[in-house]
């Protein structure tokens, strides 16, 4: 047993980073340790074949980067990550599983979808291979006919890459004016929504257009090793930059996909369509999306009613989607 956390990763990986982020964010004592070079014991501890795991000081396994940074909240409180008041607790709560859930469309399409980017990043992943180019193009085929698993096709590929284009603007006119979404300190939002980033900035075609927007980059290179730089903001500071983001991107596209996603999966569906943004979005079911949703309304209905939190959903158009 050792007395540090040890956090079996990859740099490739958006979930991996965020809690490695959020690790040293919290000041946890703990080893990053690739996923190859700890084969022997994410073997022992894995329940599923997926990354981060977290093995703790006990011995003991945990998988799935939310219930991770949940678990290691509830042992290391301070500094909290959950901004205070009515509204921000839950926004934060939405932008974190927006990040996960739909940011993960943005990278994971993005990285593979154009030859320049499965070329480097299929390299990039073979690195340490004795044969780079004969590893890469096993990565490549491998890896590109998965983009469905995100929902991406030909009819849902433009979709995906205005959305991201949408949300950078959006996101850097919020960033103007602090150094994280919530003011000061990061919040479980930022941890969220920034691996996905993060992860798509170092892409060549999702890099370029993360590059041009200066105070998203600074944001990212922050939360690289996020710091404690004061308290969060009170929402009324918040919401003139943060409700155009919850309207346009969660209320907009998010939600709707995110409902529709878990009735097909309700009603046996093989493929469903949902119209976002006046625009036809059709794909075949993602079953553990409709489990996520599940957890996010059961969250909701914990805070539901509050006055405040439901005028910033309502006006988001985000409400209707969880209250159903």
């Amino acid at each position: 047993m050792t007395a540090k956390y040890i956090v079996i990763g990859s740099e490739e990986s958006p979930y991996s980073v965020k809690v490695r982020s959020y690790f040293r964010y919290k000041g946890i004592p703990h080893d990053w340790q690739d996923r190859r070079q700890a084969a022997d014991l994410f073997a022992r501890h894995a329940r599923l074949p997926l990354i981060p795991l977290v093995v703790t000081p006990e011995d003991q396994g945990i998988q799935d980067s939310t219930p991770i940074i949940e678990a290691m909240e509830a042992k290391f409180p301070e500094p909290s990550i959950h901004p205070g008041g009515p509204v921000s607790p839950f926004v934060s709560a939405l932008l974190e599983e927006f990040g996960d859930e739909w940011g993960n469309k943005w990278m994971f399409h993005m990285r593979w979808a154009r030859e320049i980017d499965q070329v480097t990043v299929s390299r990039r992943f073979a690195a340490d291979a004795a044969d780079i180019d004969a590893a890469a193009q096993g990565i490549r085929e491998r890896m590109v006919p998965r983009v469905w698993f995100v929902g991406s096709n030909a009819v849902t590929a433009p979709q995906i890459e205005q959305s991201f284009a949408d949300m950078l603007p959006l996101l850097d006119a919020h960033l103007a004016a602090r150094a994280y979404l919530f003011g000061a300190r990061p919040s479980l939002g930022d941890f969220g929504l920034w691996g996905q980033i993060y992860e798509a900035g170092r892409d060549p075609t999702a890099g370029a257009l993360v590059s041009g927007v200066a105070n998203v980059v600074a944001w990212i290179d922050r939360m690289l090793k996020p710091e404690n730089l004061g308290e969060f903001e009170d929402w009324a500071a918040l919401e003139p930059t943060l409700l155009p983001i919850l309207k346009d991107q969660v209320g907009g596209v998010f939600l709707p996909w995110d409902v529709a996603n878990a009735a097909a999966i309700a009603d046996g569906a093989d493929e469903f369509d949902v119209t976002l943004k006046d625009m036809r979005w059709t794909q075949k079911p993602q079953k553990y999306h409709a489990r996520s949703l599940g957890v996010l309304k059961a969250k909701y209905a914990q805070v539901a009613g509050d006055p405040a939190l439901d005028a910033v959903l309502a006006a988001s158009g985000c409400k209707a989607y969880l209250a159903a």
